[in-house]
Order: structure tokens, then C-alpha cells, then sequence
């Protein structure tokens, strides 16, 4: 893999290196620098330090892993491709994803999900290892969303006011969330059978990644929280 050294480049100067490169490249010496890939597609990057915020945004099919933490919105409006961070990331990740996949290792910061929508074949899946901050999933429309809670799991796998405004998609939480406040306008409920063989394979895929156990994940139980209707604010804006 070529390698580009990115002390002293500013964010556009490091994509560009990157865009002249092979399908392959290692950056090495991130520090801070925003829109690190956006946009792009056909390309495997490899980052170690730590890279701005907004990495991946409008991100088109490339496949990026950081080997450390990474700053807010990461996967920002996402449409297809991969982000894997190797360690926390912070807010907004995921803001109006609407395809690809993020996996992260450990926490997540607050509002990750937000406005995160389907279409047609797209789902986007966003798996966070640790927990989640507060407002996660806010106003959610599509997609998938997991927190696994593996390294708190007598904590909560969330912060406050998850699911707000959540009216599409599905969030699946490694709790049995006593405890946690949701909305009224969501419904939550213990996964079964069916509900864990559904995301059997990006567990999979997780623990492939960052080296757990399979099994040992999926034992545990599960909560599904999903919106109770197809519109489930139509009430608060619609006379009787």
C-alpha cells in the first residue's frame, strides 16, 4: 500500500494525495484533518493518528479504517462504502446516512443515527461496540442502529431521550434497557429468534473486525426498539 505522510497538509491537499494514490494507501500522521475522503469511491484507506471531523462524509464505496479514535460526524450523509474505527468516535455520527456501514469498537458520542434514512436496497447499518450517547437515533427514518455495550454491561447502553422523534428504522440495543427512558411514541421489546438471526451477520462481522467472540455477543439479551406506527407523530400536529 502506498503511504502519505500528512504532517503540515491541510484537508485538501491530503485528499488530493490520497485521490492520486492506487486503489490502496496508508496516511500516517493524521492530526485533525476534516472531509478526509469525502465523497470518494474505489478506494481502501488505511489512517492512523486521529482524522477530523466529518470523515467519510458523502462517502460513495471506498472503504476507510482508522486505527485510533475519530472526531464528530463521521460517515456524515454516507452513501455507500465502509468506515471501521478501531477506537471511540464522537458526535453525529452517522447524520443523514443512508447507506454503507460504520463499525465502531468502543463509544460513541451523542445524536449518533441522526436523520439516518432507507431507500429501496439501500439500509444503512451503523454497529457502536461500546455505548451511546444521549439522543441516540434522533429522528431516525430508516436503517439499522446496534450498541453492544461491551464494555459497560452492567451500565446502560444509552444515554438520555434515545429514539426521539425516531419514526422509521430500527435500533437493537445488547441490554434489557431497565432503566431507560424512551419516548412513547416507540415501542421496545425483547429480541427473539428471528430478530437475532437478522443481525447475526454484522455481529459477525464486528467481531471479525475487533476480535470477539461470536457467540458470546449473541448470547446475550437484546432489545428491539422500533416507532409504534407508520406516523407516529400525526397526533401532536393534526386536529381531532
Amino acid at each position: 500500500m502506498e503511504r502519505i505522510h500528512a504532517d503540515g497538509l491541510d484537508h485538501k491537499a491530503l485528499n488530493d494525495a490520497i485521490k492520486a494514490t492506487g486503489d490502496d494507501c496508508i496516511v500516517e500522521g493524521c492530526c485533525g484533518q476534516r472531509f478526509i475522503a469525502a465523497g470518494m469511491a474505489g478506494k481502501r484507506i488505511v489512517i492512523e493518528g486521529v482524522p477530523g471531523n466529518a470523515l467519510g462524509s458523502y462517502l460513495n464505496g471506498a472503504s476507510i479504517t482508522v486505527m485510533g479514535n475519530a472526531q464528530d460526524a463521521v460517515g456524515d450523509t454516507m452513501n455507500d462504502g465502509s468506515i471501521v474505527v478501531h477506537g471511540t468516535i464522537g458526535d453525529a455520527a452517522g447524520y443523514a446516512m443512508r447507506g454503507g456501514s460504520i463499525f465502531v469498537k468502543g463509544d460513541a458520542g451523542y445524536r449518533a443515527g441522526i436523520h439516518m434514512k432507507a431507500y429501496r436496497d439501500k439500509v444503512p447499518v451503523m454497529v457502536i461496540g461500546g455505548r451511546a450517547g444521549s439522543f441516540l437515533g434522533e429522528y431516525q427514518a430508516g436503517g439499522v442502529i446496534v450498541v453492544l455495550n461491551l464494555g459497560d454491561p452492567e451500565g446502560k447502553a444509552v444515554g438520555f431521550f434515545p429514539c426521539t422523534g425516531m419514526h422509521g428504522g430500527k435500533m437493537i440495543l445488547r441490554s434489557s434497557c431497565e432503566g431507560i427512558s424512551f419516548p412513547p411514541q416507540v415501542t421496545t421489546r425483547i429480541a427473539d429468534g428471528q430478530d437475532l438471526a437478522e443481525i447475526q451477520p454484522v455481529i459477525k462481522e464486528f467481531c471479525t473486525l475487533f476480535g470477539y467472540d461470536a457467540k458470546e455477543v449473541l448470547a446475550a439479551t437484546f432489545t428491539v426498539v422500533t416507532p409504534d406506527s407508520s406516523n407516529p407523530y400525526r397526533q401532536m400536529y393534526v386536529a381531532n
